[in-house]
Protein backbone atom coordinates (compact mmCIF):
# COMPACT_ATOMS: atom_id res chain seq x y z
CA UNK A 1 0.00 0.00 0.00
CA UNK A 2 1.20 3.30 -0.54
CA UNK A 3 1.28 6.33 2.07
CA UNK A 4 -1.83 7.47 4.07
CA UNK A 5 -2.73 10.80 3.18
CA UNK A 6 -3.41 11.61 6.33
CA UNK A 7 -3.12 9.69 10.21
CA UNK A 8 -5.04 10.68 13.31
CA UNK A 9 -4.57 8.75 16.51
CA UNK A 10 -7.59 9.13 19.14
CA UNK A 11 -6.19 8.40 22.52
CA UNK A 12 -5.84 9.01 26.32
CA UNK A 13 -2.19 10.37 27.67
CA UNK A 14 -2.46 6.77 30.44
CA UNK A 15 -3.44 4.36 28.32
CA UNK A 16 -0.94 1.31 27.81
CA UNK A 17 -2.81 0.20 24.82
CA UNK A 18 -2.77 3.73 23.88
CA UNK A 19 1.46 3.65 24.20
CA UNK A 20 1.28 0.51 22.20
CA UNK A 21 0.00 2.52 19.21
CA UNK A 22 2.83 5.56 19.25
CA UNK A 23 5.23 3.18 19.52
CA UNK A 24 4.46 1.15 16.43
CA UNK A 25 3.78 4.42 14.60
CA UNK A 26 7.02 6.32 15.69
CA UNK A 27 8.78 3.19 14.89
CA UNK A 28 7.60 2.71 11.39
CA UNK A 29 7.89 6.87 10.85
CA UNK A 30 4.66 7.80 10.40
CA UNK A 31 3.58 11.24 10.61
CA UNK A 32 0.25 11.51 12.73
CA UNK A 33 -1.81 13.93 14.54
CA UNK A 34 -2.89 12.65 18.05
CA UNK A 35 -5.75 13.36 19.62
CA UNK A 36 -6.29 13.48 23.25
CA UNK A 37 -9.68 11.98 24.67
CA UNK A 38 -11.26 12.52 27.71
CA UNK A 39 -12.87 9.41 28.88
CA UNK A 40 -15.02 10.55 31.45
CA UNK A 41 -16.74 12.72 28.67
CA UNK A 42 -15.86 10.89 25.04
CA UNK A 43 -16.66 13.25 22.23
CA UNK A 44 -19.05 12.70 19.39
CA UNK A 45 -16.43 12.04 16.94
CA UNK A 46 -15.05 9.10 19.17
CA UNK A 47 -18.45 7.32 19.69
CA UNK A 48 -18.98 7.44 16.09
CA UNK A 49 -15.40 6.32 15.05
CA UNK A 50 -15.79 3.29 17.59
CA UNK A 51 -19.74 2.63 18.30
CA UNK A 52 -19.05 -0.69 19.32
CA UNK A 53 -16.68 -0.49 22.48
CA UNK A 54 -16.44 2.95 22.66
CA UNK A 55 -13.03 3.37 23.59
CA UNK A 56 -9.60 4.27 22.53
CA UNK A 57 -7.27 4.13 21.01
CA UNK A 58 -8.67 4.38 17.67
CA UNK A 59 -6.32 5.24 14.83
CA UNK A 60 -7.85 6.74 11.32
CA UNK A 61 -5.76 6.88 8.02
CA UNK A 62 -7.58 8.74 4.90
CA UNK A 63 -10.54 9.11 7.07
CA UNK A 64 -11.64 5.30 7.88
CA UNK A 65 -11.50 4.21 11.74
CA UNK A 66 -9.29 1.19 13.32
CA UNK A 67 -10.54 0.16 16.32
CA UNK A 68 -8.94 -2.02 19.12
CA UNK A 69 -4.88 -1.95 19.84
CA UNK A 70 -4.10 -5.29 18.56
CA UNK A 71 -5.68 -4.74 15.29
CA UNK A 72 -4.20 -1.49 14.99
CA UNK A 73 -1.01 -2.55 15.23
CA UNK A 74 -1.01 -5.38 12.51
CA UNK A 75 -3.06 -2.70 10.65
CA UNK A 76 0.12 -0.67 10.75
CA UNK A 77 2.72 -3.21 9.58
CA UNK A 78 0.61 -3.74 6.96
CA UNK A 79 0.21 -0.48 5.70
CA UNK A 80 3.48 0.70 5.92
CA UNK A 81 5.98 -2.51 4.80
CA UNK A 82 9.23 -1.28 6.70
CA UNK A 83 10.68 -2.03 9.13
CA UNK A 84 8.08 -4.91 9.44
CA UNK A 85 7.06 -6.35 12.79
CA UNK A 86 6.32 -9.45 11.79
CA UNK A 87 8.58 -12.10 10.57
CA UNK A 88 8.94 -13.02 6.74
CA UNK A 89 7.76 -16.64 7.64
CA UNK A 90 4.01 -17.63 8.07
CA UNK A 91 4.59 -20.16 10.73
CA UNK A 92 6.66 -17.56 12.93
CA UNK A 93 4.34 -15.05 11.98
CA UNK A 94 1.66 -17.10 13.73
CA UNK A 95 3.33 -17.77 16.87
CA UNK A 96 4.18 -14.51 17.38
CA UNK A 97 0.39 -13.83 16.95
CA UNK A 98 -0.40 -16.30 19.48
CA UNK A 99 1.94 -14.91 22.24
CA UNK A 100 0.72 -11.68 21.61
CA UNK A 101 -2.93 -12.75 22.42
CA UNK A 102 -1.74 -14.72 25.23
CA UNK A 103 0.09 -11.44 26.81
CA UNK A 104 -3.43 -10.10 26.36
CA UNK A 105 -5.15 -12.20 28.05
CA UNK A 106 -3.22 -13.81 30.58
CA UNK A 107 -1.23 -11.02 31.53
CA UNK A 108 -3.53 -8.72 31.62
CA UNK A 109 -5.81 -9.40 34.48
CA UNK A 110 -3.05 -10.52 37.06
CA UNK A 111 -1.86 -7.34 36.93
CA UNK A 112 -5.10 -5.83 37.03
CA UNK A 113 -6.01 -8.13 40.56
CA UNK A 114 -2.44 -7.03 41.98
CA UNK A 115 -3.39 -3.57 41.73
CA UNK A 116 -7.09 -3.93 43.61
CA UNK A 117 -6.18 -6.57 46.17
CA UNK A 118 -3.98 -7.54 49.41
CA UNK A 119 -3.80 -10.26 51.35
CA UNK A 120 -4.17 -14.12 49.82
CA UNK A 121 -5.96 -12.58 46.83
CA UNK A 122 -2.75 -10.42 46.11
CA UNK A 123 -0.05 -13.46 46.71
CA UNK A 124 -2.19 -15.38 44.32
CA UNK A 125 -2.54 -12.58 41.69
CA UNK A 126 1.54 -12.06 41.74
CA UNK A 127 1.87 -15.56 41.62
CA UNK A 128 0.10 -15.81 38.23
CA UNK A 129 1.73 -13.02 36.66
CA UNK A 130 5.22 -14.49 37.35
CA UNK A 131 4.15 -18.02 36.17
CA UNK A 132 2.48 -16.02 33.35
CA UNK A 133 6.30 -14.47 32.59
CA UNK A 134 7.58 -17.74 32.70
CA UNK A 135 5.35 -19.35 30.23
CA UNK A 136 5.64 -16.64 27.61
CA UNK A 137 9.78 -16.75 28.19
CA UNK A 138 9.89 -19.87 27.49
CA UNK A 139 7.89 -19.63 24.43
CA UNK A 140 9.49 -17.27 23.06
CA UNK A 141 12.74 -19.08 23.51
CA UNK A 142 11.76 -22.03 21.57
CA UNK A 143 10.03 -20.16 18.78
CA UNK A 144 12.37 -17.57 18.31
CA UNK A 145 15.90 -19.29 19.06
CA UNK A 146 18.03 -16.20 19.97
CA UNK A 147 19.92 -14.04 16.28
CA UNK A 148 22.35 -11.30 16.05
CA UNK A 149 21.12 -8.32 17.95
CA UNK A 150 19.16 -7.38 21.11
CA UNK A 151 15.16 -7.81 20.09
CA UNK A 152 13.27 -10.91 20.11
CA UNK A 153 13.71 -10.99 16.05
CA UNK A 154 16.96 -9.89 15.83
CA UNK A 155 18.39 -6.47 14.86
CA UNK A 156 15.31 -4.27 15.29
CA UNK A 157 12.07 -4.77 17.75
CA UNK A 158 9.65 -6.60 16.62
CA UNK A 159 5.40 -7.00 17.65
CA UNK A 160 6.82 -8.92 20.87
CA UNK A 161 9.24 -6.43 21.80
CA UNK A 162 6.80 -3.46 21.41
CA UNK A 163 3.77 -5.44 23.27
CA UNK A 164 6.18 -6.54 26.15
CA UNK A 165 8.33 -3.79 26.63
CA UNK A 166 5.75 -0.92 26.46
CA UNK A 167 4.05 -2.14 29.76
CA UNK A 168 7.16 -2.45 31.69
CA UNK A 169 7.05 1.02 33.20
CA UNK A 170 3.01 -0.04 34.27
CA UNK A 171 4.61 -3.22 36.21
CA UNK A 172 7.33 -1.07 37.33
CA UNK A 173 4.99 0.68 39.08
CA UNK A 174 2.74 -1.78 39.82
CA UNK A 175 5.47 -3.27 42.18
CA UNK A 176 6.60 -0.60 44.20
CA UNK A 177 2.69 0.66 44.98
CA UNK A 178 1.86 -2.87 45.75
CA UNK A 179 5.03 -3.89 46.92
CA UNK A 180 5.91 -7.12 45.65
CA UNK A 181 8.67 -8.65 43.21
CA UNK A 182 7.24 -9.18 39.71
CA UNK A 183 9.88 -8.89 37.02
CA UNK A 184 13.46 -8.86 37.25
CA UNK A 185 16.86 -10.35 35.58
CA UNK A 186 16.62 -13.07 37.85
CA UNK A 187 13.36 -14.71 37.41
CA UNK A 188 13.03 -14.68 33.40
CA UNK A 189 16.63 -13.22 32.20
CA UNK A 190 15.81 -13.35 28.59
CA UNK A 191 12.93 -11.41 28.50
CA UNK A 192 14.00 -9.26 30.64
CA UNK A 193 17.36 -8.51 28.20
CA UNK A 194 14.64 -8.14 25.49
CA UNK A 195 12.40 -5.65 27.37
CA UNK A 196 15.74 -3.70 28.27
CA UNK A 197 16.68 -3.65 24.97
CA UNK A 198 13.71 -2.11 23.73
CA UNK A 199 12.97 0.54 26.81
CA UNK A 200 16.64 1.57 25.80
CA UNK A 201 15.67 3.20 22.29
CA UNK A 202 15.50 6.93 22.23
CA UNK A 203 12.37 6.93 20.69
CA UNK A 204 10.92 4.57 23.21
CA UNK A 205 12.31 6.76 26.24
CA UNK A 206 10.44 9.96 24.28
CA UNK A 207 7.30 8.04 23.95
CA UNK A 208 6.39 6.25 27.00
CA UNK A 209 4.89 7.85 29.96
CA UNK A 210 7.24 8.98 32.32
CA UNK A 211 7.55 6.51 35.07
CA UNK A 212 6.70 8.98 38.04
CA UNK A 213 2.97 9.88 36.35
CA UNK A 214 2.42 6.35 35.96
CA UNK A 215 3.48 5.47 39.61
CA UNK A 216 1.34 8.27 40.86
CA UNK A 217 -2.20 7.15 38.13
CA UNK A 218 -1.81 3.15 39.90
CA UNK A 219 -1.43 4.80 43.86
CA UNK A 220 -4.42 6.38 43.13
CA UNK A 221 -6.20 3.48 41.84
CA UNK A 222 -4.86 1.22 44.34
CA UNK A 223 -6.17 3.64 46.84
CA UNK A 224 -9.35 3.83 45.42
CA UNK A 225 -9.80 -0.02 45.08
CA UNK A 226 -8.95 -0.87 48.68
CA UNK A 227 -11.17 1.51 49.58
CA UNK A 228 -14.30 0.61 47.85
CA UNK A 229 -13.15 -3.00 49.43
CA UNK A 230 -14.01 -1.92 52.54
CA UNK A 231 -17.18 -0.19 52.33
Amino acid sequence: MGEAKQVKLYGFWLSPYCTLVHLALKLKGVAYEYVEEDLTNKSATLLQLNPVHQKVPVLVVDGKPVAESRVILEYIDETWAEPSFLPSDPYSRARVRFWVDFFYQRMVPPSYAIIRSQGEELEKATKEFIEVLRILEKGIMEDFPRKKGPFIHGSSPGLLDIIVGAGNPGTKAIEEVADVKLFNEEMTPQLYSYVHAFLSLDLVKNTVVPYDQVLEAIKERRMMALSSSKE
